[in-house]
């Protein structure tokens, strides 16, 4: 069964943008899902913050396009109520990530969160990894 890895918008952005010096390991992760070693969830709430930022770097067009792929590419968990009000309750300094957080919590058997802000995640009970610490152990 494939190790369930919570992704955050910047690993994803990486990957896309292939934005540099992060987007091997980046794409490292996303090699992995496809090989079906990892399976990759998302927020929902992070498609936008995505499709905003790749817009900049492909288009319009091209940037819906690769939100599709996204979709197709990893589970995307929704934020209810449910989610904000315990992010919330998370005292994490950055709210978008204490709702992302939220979400992850709700994940059954989740190994891990992948986020280059792992100081945004300090008061995680999941443990949070760069892309690139998160690679070394697998190694």
């Amino acid at each position: 069964m494939a190790n369930k890895i919570f992704i955050d918008s910047d690993v994803v952005i990486d990957f896309f943008t292939d934005r540099e010096p992060f987007a091997n390991p980046a794409s490292e992760i996303f090699e992995l899902n496809e090989q079906g070693l990892i399976k990759l969830y998302l927020s929902a709430i992070s498609i936008n913050n995505i499709y905003y930022i790749i817009r900049k770097f492909l288009g319009h067009k091209s940037a819906l396009k690769t939100i599709e792929e996204l979709t197709e590419m990893t589970e995307i968990i929704g934020a209810t109520k449910k989610e904000i009000l315990q992010a919330l309750k998370n005292d994490f300094k950055d709210f978008e990530d204490s709702i992302q957080y939220s979400c992850a919590l709700n994940i059954k058997g989740l190994e891990a969160i992948l986020t280059r802000n792992t100081k945004d995640f300090a008061k995680s009970k999941i443990a949070v990894f760069t892309p690139e610490n998160y690679l070394k152990t697998r190694d």
